[in-house]
């Protein structure tokens, strides 16, 4: 054993031996004929990890290929379960929801009596209504909800819409539906529409191109 391997830890040495590494100062033992204007280049043997990483590489791909093609397993019906799986999950999530939250499938209508008439004007007053289509409907900032012409629609749909998602981008009408319940908007777009046809005190100029009855 030369003297610079005496030098050397027992894991260095084991390392040495497995690569067949050279030792920094013997690069002209190990220098090919190779020469790329004026590049030299040494006949170096890989590096442990890679070769290690290489040989791994081979043997996963041999047992991957063996379980995937040889075996009992099967990509298609482990997809095929997985979405049996989901869809056991949603329907019991739905079922669940359905339950907590009733109101969320249920279709939105319209009021007509007085009584739920007077809490949609309440909350038209109390969630600030009235700064953009003014105290009695006539419009401001917002346009007229008096008038028989409509910007987004006239019927109970659209209202409750507009009030749920908001109006046209960039007009200052906010959505409502993550902050005001799906009750409270049926009351709220039912009085709006009672306001159709109304005279109110300084009413603002007809917007829009949709007609209403």
């Amino acid at each position: 054993m030369s003297e610079n391997n005496q030098n050397l830890s027992a894991w260095q040495r084991f390392l040495k031996k497995i690569t067949k590494a050279n030792e920094l100062g013997k690069e002209e033992e190990i220098m090919t004929d190779h020469n790329y204007d004026g590049i030299r280049e040494l006949d170096n043997v890989l590096p442990p990890w890679w070769v290690a990483g290489f040989y791994i590489t081979i043997a996963i791909s041999v047992f991957y290929y063996i379980m995937v093609f040889m075996g009992n397993y099967n990509q298609e019906k482990e997809y095929q379960d997985e979405v049996a799986q989901a869809k056991i999950e949603h329907e019991a999530w739905l079922k669940q929801d359905m339950k907590n939250h009733p109101e969320k499938y249920t279709e939105a209508k319209a009021y007509t009596d007085k009584a739920h008439l007077d809490k949609g004007k309440e909350l038209f007053m109390a969630k600030g209504c009235i700064a953009c289509h003014g105290i009695d409907g006539g419009g401001g900032i917002g346009p007229n909800l008096t008038d028989n012409v409509s910007i987004l629609g006239c019927d109970f749909k659209s209202t409750f819409n507009t009030i749920s998602k908001g109006g046209r981008p960039g007009k200052g009408m906010v959505a409502w539906e993550s902050s005001i319940s799906k009750e409270d908007r049926q009351l709220l777009a039912s009085y709006v529409l009672s306001l159709r046809g109304t005279t109110p005190a300084n009413p603002k100029a007809a917007e829009g191109d949709k007609k209403c009855d």
